[in-house]
């Protein structure tokens, strides 16, 4: 059985690397959290794999998300991960993609913000996915390698 990476990797072996979208190669199980959540289970949830996690509101739009940095500093400052809560650590109005975004671009967002994950959003700001820079390089590899045997 073909887990949904392999799935989607194989799907973007027939597509140009320019011409895939954000929504081919994205997580849809996204890990989040709200406002309220300690950050003891944020950095559990980020012992599992997730080196940052977005925040979302009850309509699950994206608030902010919270790194592996934000909850060090949080530690360096003193603070108890049982008591400080996302909304103190978090970094406010993330970056973010929608879904079409090609990822071409992508990899200029990701290059420009330095960051590890983005979250996608759809048009009502709604957190629908997660890529990550892994996503992008497999997916990069599976096409060019793809392309390469086509030649």
């Amino acid at each position: 059985m073909l887990t949904k990476k392999k799935t989607k990797a194989r799907a973007a072996e027939k597509r140009d690397f320019g011409s895939i979208t954000a929504e081919q190669v994205m997580e849809t199980q996204v890990q989040s959290v709200h406002l309220r959540t300690k950050g003891d289970v944020i950095a559990s949830l980020m012992i599992e794999g997730f080196g940052a996690v977005p925040v979302v509101d009850k309509q699950r739009r994206l608030v902010g998300i919270v790194s592996e940095h934000d909850l060090l500093s949080a530690l360096d400052d003193g603070q108890s991960l049982g008591k400080v809560t996302a909304g103190e650590i978090m970094t406010g109005n993330p970056y973010s993609i929608r879904p079409e975004t090609n990822l071409a671009t992508l990899v200029h967002v990701l290059r420009a913000s330095d960051l590890v994950r983005v979250p996608v959003v759809d048009a009502k700001d709604r957190l629908v996915g997660i890529i990550a820079r892994r996503d992008v390089l497999r997916t990069h590899l599976s096409a060019d390698s793809s392309n390469k045997k086509r030649k």
